[in-house]
């Protein structure tokens, strides 16, 4: 299909768009050409990006300080946990050089693109809790995104005081939950208000996490709870919904006493997957995994093709049929992007 031509007034605004976008790299690139260049800076070191601003990035040092950083214009794509190489000054230092990283965690953006929101990090705290009410398939989205980027998830339940309160409520937690330590998956209840953190604060230590979740499950909560200097701006619950509020604006790195890091991230109620494609969100389920390449058709969508292995492992109850609806419904979304944003 041939490519639909811009009219004059489109291509001139992608021009616009592009130009100015040159202009502030430009003047970025300026701003630190001239601290280099003026000789007042330190000398080389390694440093953790512990928040990103825009054109500026905060910085820690191997001694916990944090600095705010001009960047150079090769190194726009920077993120929460990645590694650099950095020159201190004043007022601002200057990052100079990004080091490999071991592993990122993206997601698309509202246009589609798939973009980083943290790098380095060792697990995934995918934190749910009684309100705002789960859904399978949700919790399935996260477990799926951390499974395809090779990030071990651990699945946080939080507010777990209000299902002591309420059995009809924790019946229903349990349900929900009560397939994913049969499949491999660490389920850790917490509470900030009735205790029982040791569990959580002993799966950090030693290791970058961060947490993910929907708005509203106690994610910057648990966050003063573990570190109460960070202070984080925490929101209600709509009363008419239920859902929370977003209160966290920027990835962040918080530094834990345990000798771990914990990255908070931005609340999102929908993890959008359109960017995978069928066979990676297959492989995103665990149970599937020794199941792939064995179905009779190369191409099967395991729906209702004749020597599907995934089917013949649901029918002898091997694989849930739970799990294969979230499958069905996620493969489904993959063509609706707006559905996930």
């Amino acid at each position: 299909m041939a490519k639909r031509k811009l009219t004059r007034r489109q291509a001139w605004r992608v021009e616009k768009i592009q130009n100015e976008r040159a202009q502030r790299a430009a003047r970025r690139e300026a701003v630190a050409d001239e601290a280099l260049g003026a000789g007042e800076l330190g000398p080389e070191q390694e440093g953790l990006v512990v928040a990103h601003y825009g054109t500026q990035v905060e910085v820690g040092d191997a001694d916990g300080l944090v600095r705010r950083c001009h960047l150079r214009a090769n190194l726009e794509g920077l993120v929460t946990g990645d590694r650099v190489v950095w020159r201190d000054g004043d007022p601002t230092g200057v990052v100079v050089a990004q080091l490999a990283r071991n592993s990122v965690l993206s997601r698309p953006d509202p246009q589609g693109r798939l973009r980083a929101v943290a790098a380095n990090i060792d697990q995934i705290l995918v934190v749910i809790a009684p309100y705002p009410e789960p859904h399978a398939n949700l919790v399935d989205r996260y477990l799926v995104a951390a499974e395809v980027v090779d990030i071990e998830p651990v699945l946080v339940v939080n507010k777990a005081d209000l299902l002591e309160q309420d059995p009809a409520l924790a019946a229903q937690m349990a349900e929900l939950i009560g397939i994913y330590p049969s499949l491999g998956y660490r389920v850790l209840p917490t509470s900030t208000r009735a205790g029982g953190l040791q569990a959580l604060e002993e799966q950090l230590r030693g290791r970058t996490s961060v947490f993910v979740g929907q708005s509203g499950v106690g994610k910057s909560s648990l966050v003063n709870a573990l570190l109460p200097q960070a202070d984080l701006r925490v929101g209600e619950l709509s009363e008419l919904t239920q859902k929370g509020t977003h209160t966290t604006t920027t990835a962040r790195l918080f530094p834990l006493q345990c000798g771990g890091q914990l990255i908070d991230s931005p609340g999102i109620r929908e993890f959008g997957l359109w960017h995978m494609a069928r066979e990676e969100v297959a492989g995103g389920f665990r149970e599937f995994q020794p199941l792939l390449g064995h179905c009779r058709f190369r191409d099967c969508r395991h729906e209702a093709e004749p020597g599907c292995a995934i089917l013949e492992a649901v029918e002898q109850g091997k694989i849930s049929q739970r799990r294969l609806d979230s499958y069905r419904h996620i493969i489904a979304s993959l063509d609706q992007p707006q559905a996930g944003r």
